[in-house]
């Protein structure tokens, strides 16, 4: 099997698009509690987004109780999940495009993101992506923090035999190359340049992955 693997936030979906008021709306709550003062964290969100919600708030929230750090980890994932549903979000310029033009070329597409499970499940219900995805894999589901571990999930279930992992961030990239997958990096959002010198191939933008990986096959 020929596989396509992406990463979801900052890849396929445009996080920021919710991303601000969901965590303003969670801080709000800590403010009116009194264990949080002045505006919300979100640059200091922006430079750590793409880890397991857990550590966020074990970053965001130093020095809180871990009691405090779960409830706003459930808060914030209920508020994610409602600003999803109420269309507040965005994917990224061209992904059906790319996924019925990958679809049609012989390519499985697969989601392996650090994201949990009920909130890449808003996002692929929402938007439709099970038209194209065929299974969705979240990090709640590996026994580890790693998504080398997802990927390695994917490629044994479905005895993937050749393909990519296409994301932003750091993760994504050893991910790939861990399982002998090509590592493309997607120059969007939330990614950083130093990251993206260990892919094999970096886009601009999701509507030049199918060319990529053509060029990547005539080279191999």
């Amino acid at each position: 099997m020929k596989a396509i693997i992406f990463d979801m936030d900052g890849t396929l979906f445009q996080t920021d698009t919710i991303l601000e008021q969901s965590l303003e709306e969670a801080f709000v709550v800590l403010r009116e509690r009194g264990d949080w003062q002045g505006a919300a964290p979100i640059e200091a969100y922006r430079n750590i987004m793409g880890v397991p919600l857990p550590a966020v708030w074990e970053a965001l929230l130093p020095g809180k109780s871990d009691e405090t750090k779960r409830e706003m980890d459930a808060y914030f994932l209920e508020r994610l999940i409602v600003n999803i549903n109420e269309g507040k979000g965005v994917l990224y310029p061209d992904v059906t495009e790319v996924f019925a033009g990958l679809s049609a070329e012989g390519y499985q597409m697969f989601i392996a993101s650090n994201g949990l499970v009920r909130y890449l499940a808003a996002i692929v219900e929402y938007f439709g992506l099970n038209e194209w995805v065929k299974e969705t894999f979240s990090i709640e589901q590996a026994e580890s923090s790693d998504k080398a571990e997802l990927v390695r999930m994917i490629i044994e279930k479905y005895d993937v035999t050749e393909g990519a992992v296409v994301g932003d961030r750091l993760s994504d990239i050893r991910a790939a190359k861990a399982n002998g997958l090509l590592a493309v990096g997607c120059r969007f959002d939330f990614a950083q340049e130093q990251e993206l010198k260990e892919a094999d191939l970096v886009i601009d933008g999701l509507k030049e992955l199918t060319d990529v990986l053509k060029q990547a096959q005539v080279r191999g």
